[in-house]
């Protein structure tokens, strides 16, 4: 019977010596944040590999049509000397008009008009012949109205700019997998001290490295929570 009381006595003076953390608690919490620490980094792991995936789409996307910006504005620009050449010999004969004019030769301005005229058709481009319609007495040329030259390259502007966009969006899917896989590094971490827990005998030194693979679980999910999923994402679009 006193051997009995002995050990009741025994097992209440360890009780007291562990406190809080039992050495059963702390393998039901290890067990416990070791399961969600194994949920988190599968998510963290899937998470990232969207924004990589976004990243590619977006960096392919981005080339392609870089490339068809650049080609846009190679065939404007090839458009715009065209027109330059173009406005040269449309002064010439605008020059020839004048002079015929001038000179009464009502013949000679009536065929001048008529190979000007379809000079223009053949050779004019919408945008030439719009700026030609726009010129001022002060002008020399109808290159000189305001916005002219802009619209020649409105196109492939448009294509690069949307180019650059993309780049940028792809940037920052790169960023935003990084950053997830560092939280993925940090779940490791708190993955491998859950691990060694069971190396340590005493009750204090275990609850130690609790403690700190718990903060460091959730210094790592509240940095998970800051940084932005990726574009679009939706999980009922998985269902």
């Amino acid at each position: 019977m006193s051997d009995e009381i002995n050990v009741t006595k025994d097992v209440e003076e360890n009780n007291k010596k562990e406190g809080f953390f039992s050495e059963k608690k702390i393998e039901l919490l290890v067990a416990i944040f070791l399961g969600i620490t194994a949920i988190l980094t599968a998510w963290a792991s899937w998470i990232g590999s969207l924004h990589g995936g976004n990243q590619a789409t977006n960096y392919t996307k981005s080339n392609n049509v870089s490339a068809e910006g650049n080609s846009e504005y190679n065939s404007a620009y090839q458009l715009y000397l065209s027109d330059q050449l173009a406005w040269n010999t449309m002064s010439e004969y605008s020059f020839d008009l004048e002079i015929a004019q001038a000179k009464g030769d009502d013949i000679s301005a009536q065929l001048i008009e008529e190979k000007l005229d379809s000079y223009i058709q053949d050779n004019c481009s919408d945008i030439l012949y719009d700026a030609w319609g726009k010129m001022t007495d002060d002008m020399n040329s109808p290159f000189e109205v305001e916005g002219m030259i802009d619209k020649y390259f409105e196109t492939a502007n448009e294509l690069l700019a949307e180019s650059q966009a993309l780049l940028e969006e792809g940037q920052k899917d790169n960023a935003n997998g990084d950053a997830y896989n560092l939280v993925n590094v940090i779940y490791s971490l708190v993955l491998f001290m859950l691990g060694i827990i069971g190396v340590f005998k005493k009750i204090p030194n275990r609850t130690a490295v609790l403690i700190i693979a718990v903060v460091c679980l959730i210094l790592a999910t509240i940095y998970m929570c800051t940084i932005p999923m990726p574009t679009g994402f939706s999980l009922a679009n998985f269902f």
